[in-house]
């Protein structure tokens, strides 16, 4: 189900602060990345990926296939960055960059 736009306002406002937590380089998206973007999104459920990657039509393709693999909403992307959103079954609140 598609993000609402005041969902996606409120959730760009909280990844305003946040760190990125995985990055992509040169290698794409190995199994080993979308291990680590599933298990960062289970834990955080709002999170920030930075593309290492120069080609702009790549980046775009790449956001669109992790997206795609990780069964994760994209909120927002502003140059090498992706803000990244999916709910989490059991939300932990200690961990979550969403619930407080």
């Amino acid at each position: 189900m598609p993000l609402s736009p005041e969902k996606k306002k409120s959730f760009r406002n909280i990844g305003h602060d946040l760190k990125p937590t995985v990055t992509v380089a040169g290698n794409g998206l190995s199994e080993g990345v979308i291990n680590e973007l599933n298990r960062a999104l289970s834990d955080h459920e709002l999170i920030k990926v930075k593309l290492a990657i120069t080609d702009r039509e790549l980046r775009k393709q790449l956001v669109a296939e992790l997206s795609r693999k990780t069964r994760a909403e994209v909120v927002q992307e502003i140059g090498k960055v992706a803000l990244i959103y999916r709910a989490s079954d059991k939300p932990n609140l200690k961990t979550s960059n969403l619930r407080s």
